[in-house]
């Protein structure tokens, strides 16, 4: 039987897709090449540090708006007869708040570009606690301070992405390293600002309307400061990690609606994702389980004279070197080992949140106990975060980390009402460490199935 000849057509197709292959493998040389040149170019080196300071001093102050809450609970419930259950669902409209525009905004970073994003945000947060700081019933606290977790949401993934433009995968873990230590430091902030406050008999009006106007300023100072990526300044983009993601889409497709719809099915089609979403939900859990309600386990019922609160002081800054930490090993340590920094961190976490929970208020070993709490409870945010271009690619990575904050704040959400109503039916503000230690575990046993 003769074989029939094949189609010129095909045959001139075939053609067309060899030189288009090598073309582009050309290109991705060239590409390479000159990233590499530009990696070692002092003036760029020079743009990236700036871009990664300044993005962390802007961050430095984004958690005065919205981790000051635990330390107006008291006054609050005091003063306008709010149950601490209540208050908890007013915080858990925040952090559901953020979630969904977590989800959004992270596409909307890719889109527009992180730097007027993150800049809006800081403004409209110091705008939004101002509001709350004039409410006199649950409706007018719980209502902007749900829009104030939208407001909140414009910060983290668009910073992240600016910081993915601009720092290759070598050494991306200690660059997310260092943007949540900056987090870490905010929690710092936010709790000194807060005690600093009760320590000058101010009321809990003041707590929302004093710490943020440093977020105003590092809103302002950022859009000044930063550029979206390096082209912006004439340096060519860092080089993309091969990943399937990145390379299904031509650059005609990058703009537009499709290019929206693309990004959320590439992150949605991810299974390893999937799973670091659900681990990074157990685990902020755990951590607004230990930022909102530590505060009222140390002020205790006489909270303007507490001799206790300065202890929970202990608790973010044990986050924001445990977030350094943590970016620091699964780099240089575990060779880039995200899932693996994660299951050992949390572990450490639970078994912590087990100890301060035996112990009485006012044991000697409960400081550095709680410091290692927060440490490990913390720690894997730098992992997870890189975990985003690591799975995804860096064309997808603010996408990706809308999501996965998402999902964090969705879980972090529900854990607010549980924990305020255990201590209203118990009287026992020590079981907010049973809650954060069984979250722990369950984000540790789910780190297991994150594989690249």
């Amino acid at each position: 039987m003769k074989s029939r000849p094949s189609d010129p057509a095909s045959q001139i197709s075939a053609a067309e897709e060899t030189l288009l292959d090598h073309r582009r493998n050309d290109t991705e040389i060239a590409s390479s090449v000159s990233s590499e040149i530009d990696e070692r170019n002092p003036r760029f080196r020079r743009y990236q540090w700036r871009v990664l300071l300044a993005t962390m001093f802007c961050y430095l102050f984004f958690y005065t708006g919205r981790q000051t809450f635990g330390f107006a609970i008291p006054g609050i419930s005091e003063e306008l007869k709010i149950t601490k259950e209540t208050l908890g669902w007013a915080s858990a409209a925040l952090l559901w708040a953020y979630a969904v525009g977590q989800f959004i905004n992270g596409g909307l970073g890719d889109r527009f570009g992180g730097r007027r994003m993150m800049s809006l945000g800081a403004i409209l947060s110091c705008g939004l606690n101002w509001i709350v700081s004039f409410g006199t019933n649950a409706t007018e606290l719980i209502v902007p301070w749900a829009a104030n977790g939208y407001a909140q949401s414009m910060g983290w993934a668009p910073g992240s992405r600016v910081l993915s433009n601009w720092w290759g995968h070598s050494e991306r873990g200690k660059a997310y390293g260092a943007y949540v230590f900056a987090a870490g430091m905010s929690s710092v902030l936010a709790f000194a600002t807060s005690m600093l406050i009760l320590e000058w008999n101010l009321n809990w009006r003041w707590i929302f309307r004093l710490p943020v106007l440093l977020l105003l300023v590092g809103g302002v100072s950022y859009y000044w400061l930063v550029r979206d990526k390096p082209e912006e300044l004439g340096f060519t983009p860092q080089r993309d990690e091969e990943l399937p993601s990145d390379q299904e889409s031509s650059p005609q497709e990058e703009t537009g609606f499709a290019a929206l719809v693309r990004r959320y099915r590439n992150v949605f089609s991810c299974m390893p994702f999937l799973v670091a979403a659900v681990a990074i939900g157990f685990q902020s859990m755990a951590r607004y389980g230990l930022l909102i309600w530590v505060p009222v386990h140390f002020l205790g019922e006489d909270w303007k004279n507490s001799d206790t609160k300065w202890i929970s002081i202990a608790l973010p800054i044990g986050m924001a070197l445990g977030a350094m930490a943590s970016g620091w090993i699964s780099d240089v340590w575990l060779k880039g080992n995200r899932s693996r920094v994660i299951f050992l961190f949390m572990s450490a976490a639970a078994a912590c949140s087990v100890a301060m929970f035996l112990l009485p208020k006012h044991h000697p070993l409960g400081i550095p106990i709680l410091f290692l709490t927060g440490f490990f409870a913390y720690g894997p945010q730098s992992a997870f975060w890189a975990l985003c271009p690591d799975l995804l690619g860096r064309k997808n990575a603010g996408t990706g980390t809308g999501v996965l904050n998402s999902f964090a704040y969705g879980f972090a959400g529900f854990g607010e009402p549980l924990i305020g109503y255990l201590i209203d039916s118990s009287g026992n503000t020590s079981i907010i460490f049973a809650v954060v230690a069984s979250a722990c575990i369950a984000g540790a046993l789910l780190s297991l199935g994150i594989r690249k």
